[in-house]
């Protein structure tokens, strides 16, 4: 069911400096910001030749980022995206195997323009994983 890797998203408390650590630091191509209302994020994208890295900001009080960074002050890893042929054939055969599927299990529309859901951390060992459609 599972594909590749399609990123793997780190909550930061601060966007620009993120960026800049990884593009004048690490030397890396980023994107340009892109504000995700309906999340609740605004996001950068690392580009990598196997995958990306998503740097996540808060957009507003009510983010779920800003709650985890509450408690990570400094940021860290938030969750991993794995993509899926068939995002609703995966939640299906997920929620038949007792997995929760957040957000009352309707997809939404992802930063790449694509379904996602995202699936309960205590159901895959305290980390948080969404899937998104090819």
């Amino acid at each position: 069911m599972l594909g590749r890797v399609n990123h793997v998203a780190i909550a930061v408390p601060d966007l620009e400096t993120a960026t800049a650590s990884y593009r004048d630091t690490l030397g890396a191509t980023v994107s340009a910001p892109q504000s995700l209302p309906e999340h609740g994020v605004t996001v950068v994208f690392v580009e990598l030749p196997n995958t990306k890295i998503e740097l996540l900001e808060p957009l507003g009080a009510d983010s779920p980022i800003a709650a985890f960074l509450a408690k990570n002050p400094s940021g860290g890893m938030h969750h991993i995206c794995y993509e899926v042929d068939d995002i609703l054939a995966a939640r299906d055969r997920l929620t038949e195997k007792g997995a929760r599927v957040l957000g009352g299990g309707e997809p939404k529309t992802g930063a790449h323009g694509k379904p996602v859901l995202f699936l309960h951390p205590k159901d895959f060992n305290g980390t948080l994983i969404e899937l998104e459609q090819l």
